[in-house]
């Protein structure tokens, strides 16, 4: 039995999940952006309401840590004023979906088509989602998402089922998006490897009218200057509300993205605040690093420290993620070296994921450095 528990659901902000450091409410920007005084409101609640901790999550959501039993309603009430709350919690859990931060207006337009058609949506896992990703050239390929919008290779709009390379081309998003989630749920994909589309087409289960391949997919953009204006990173994708209410101040429209940065719209310069990486080159950026003890109850030990610690000694070119415990939820995917906390001390993974078998065990953070610092050897 593993040491860990799966929840199965995501968090809300009208049902927020307990951590190690009290309440996690997760706000899921309307449409995939915010307004320069809603990126303020969501500072000013973090900093009143919680304990000054934002997260930017892997699906581009922001959440506040340290919220309490009692100041959650008088939080639900600010960001409401804002409308950064949805009316129910049922609406709220279909609006799972991802938007391209480079976008156009027909993307924009797309974005409030679809997030309409959620609500009509049938009773989907508490994980899946939706990516609209609707530019000359998919960027959100490794996201977590289990209806992808994308563009064919001939520009025409296509709906793809994750887990297969082609996808049908759309009609009518609305209609054909909700037939896509009701085959879905008729094939038996709630019951599937924890309801996602990809496992239910790994049983060799295929949509009807899957024929068009996607439109070669960009590389992870990096931090930097973009045609739609500055990317910004943050360490482990976290961030003090001090850090987002300085960014807010700019005026820029903010485009929170599943990469862990924030995009700046319009802008042309790379801000100068505090708390943002802004070097494409900097090895935090190639460190993937989950919560943690003690703010993750079921985290065995320190991550976003030990992070830091070990960052100026990451080998170039080499991907390291540090997991709390084996469950492995900021990085499920491999990477080049895994840390895994146990209690005893840390597990070492080469080119796998937190649960793989482990090729050293119980390291203390020293003997990670010391491990680290082999890789440099050319033949590794």
């Amino acid at each position: 039995m593993t040491a860990w528990e799966i929840k199965g659901w995501c968090p809300g902000a009208l049902r927020p999940m307990q951590s190690g450091d009290g309440l996690v409410v997760r706000i899921r920007p309307p449409l995939g952006r915010l307004t320069a005084k809603q990126a303020l409101a969501i500072a000013d609640a973090a900093q009143t309401h919680g304990n000054g901790i934002i997260d930017l999550s892997a699906r581009a959501n922001l959440q506040l840590r340290g919220v309490t039993e009692a100041s959650h309603g008088p939080l639900i009430a600010d960001l409401g004023a804002h409308a950064l709350i949805d009316p129910d919690i049922q609406t709220e859990s279909l609006r799972n979906l991802i938007v391209t931060p480079f976008r156009d207006d027909e993307t924009a337009a797309l974005a409030a088509t679809l997030t309409a058609a959620l609500t009509q949506m049938p009773k989907l896992p508490g994980k899946f989602g939706f990516a609209l990703d609707t530019g000359p050239h998919p960027v959100l390929t490794g996201t977590s998402a289990d209806i992808r919008i994308e563009r064919s290779t001939g520009g025409t709009l296509i709906l793809r089922p994750d887990g297969h390379p082609l996808g049908q081309p759309v009609t009518d998003l609305p209609r054909d998006a909700l037939a896509l989630a009701q085959w879905f749920v008729s094939n038996g994909g709630i019951t599937e490897g924890r309801g996602r589309m990809a496992a239910l087409i790994a049983k060799g289960l295929v949509p009807p009218g899957c024929s068009l391949a996607p439109a070669e997919r960009l590389p992870t953009p990096r931090p930097g200057l973009h045609p739609d204006g500055a990317l910004v990173a943050l360490a482990f994708g976290q961030m003090r509300a001090e850090t987002l209410h300085a960014v807010a101040a700019l005026g820029h429209e903010i485009r929170p993205t599943p990469w862990r940065m924030l995009l700046l719209v319009a802008a042309i310069t790379l801000p100068a605040v505090p708390g943002l990486i802004t070097d494409p080159a900097d090895p935090v950026l190639r460190i993937t690093a989950c919560t943690g003890a003690p703010g993750c109850p079921q985290g065995l030990g320190d991550t976003r420290s030990l992070a830091r610690d070990l960052a100026p000694h990451l080998p170039p070119t080499r991907t390291l993620h540090i997991s709390g415990c084996a469950k492995g939820c900021a990085h499920p995917a491999p990477a080049d070296l895994t840390l895994t906390a146990t209690g005893q001390g840390y597990d070492l993974i080469r080119s796998g994921t937190a649960s793989d078998t482990p090729s050293l065990r119980g390291l203390t953070p020293q003997a990670i450095q010391d491990h680290l610092k082999a890789f440099h050897a050319p033949h590794l």
